[in-house]
């Protein structure tokens, strides 16, 4: 979306923007809409498809403090937690940051299940243990990537559904451009989107990001 002087965007407009995109084009969409009249925030989501079904997602909003005043009723119809992060973009940076912590738990329990598991260990076992020591992640304990743990999760139905290993791959792209726009040190984070890359260069980017436990399993 494009937001230039003359276009149908029109004056006193709220654009609630809830796409995953680069900060900084965040901010210049800010920028373009406030020249048309227009207000413009980030608000991408998270908490995937069944939080989206159940109304609970998490929304992360960069913007005005009057913008986001505006936008949390209607947010709040879609989402159990509305968060205002501060100034235009930051919804966006939240939601990079997030989907790279997710990217590496997701793969860091894909490895460590695969290890118990040639160890002889039972994976659902092994799993109730972990929920309840330090291993514990959002990864184990509510998207577990091994079939037949967990009931109602994309491992359980062929890696179908969910939140595409295509769409973590893009994600990641986009926090590789902010890492080097800041000129952080991510060697997980990099390693991650590399993964995610070679998941969907091998045509499995439409399974669920959570087919990395199967991506490991002969050893790429």
């Amino acid at each position: 979306m494009i937001v230039v002087p003359g276009s149908a965007v029109r004056k006193g407009s709220l654009l609630v923007d809830s796409s995953t995109i680069d900060p900084k084009l965040a901010t210049d969409m800010s920028k373009q809409a406030s020249s048309c009249g227009a207000t413009y925030i980030d608000a991408p989501v998270s908490g995937g498809t069944a939080a989206a079904k159940k109304g609970i997602l998490t929304f992360m909003v960069g913007g005005e403090e009057e913008a986001f005043e505006k936008a949390r009723d209607l947010l709040a119809c879609m989402g159990r937690n509305v968060v205002h992060c501060g100034s235009s973009g930051n919804g966006q940076a939240t939601k990079l940051c997030n989907n790279m912590m997710l990217a590496i738990e997701m793969i860091g329990t894909a490895e460590a299940m695969h290890v118990a598991i040639r160890l002889g260990l039972d994976p659902k076992v092994f799993t109730s243990i972990v929920n309840t020591a330090t291993g514990r992640c959002w990864s184990s304990e509510v998207y577990n990537p091994c079939p037949g743990v967990m009931d109602s999760v994309p491992s359980s139905n062929n890696y179908e559904g969910g939140f595409g290993s295509a769409l973590m791959a893009k994600d990641l792209t986009l926090v590789q451009k902010s890492v080097q726009d800041t000129g952080s040190y991510t060697p997980l984070g990099s390693l991650s989107h590399k993964i995610y890359k070679d998941i969907c260069d091998k045509g499995f980017g439409k399974k669920d990001f959570s087919f990395v436990f199967k991506y490991l399993e002969k050893g790429n």
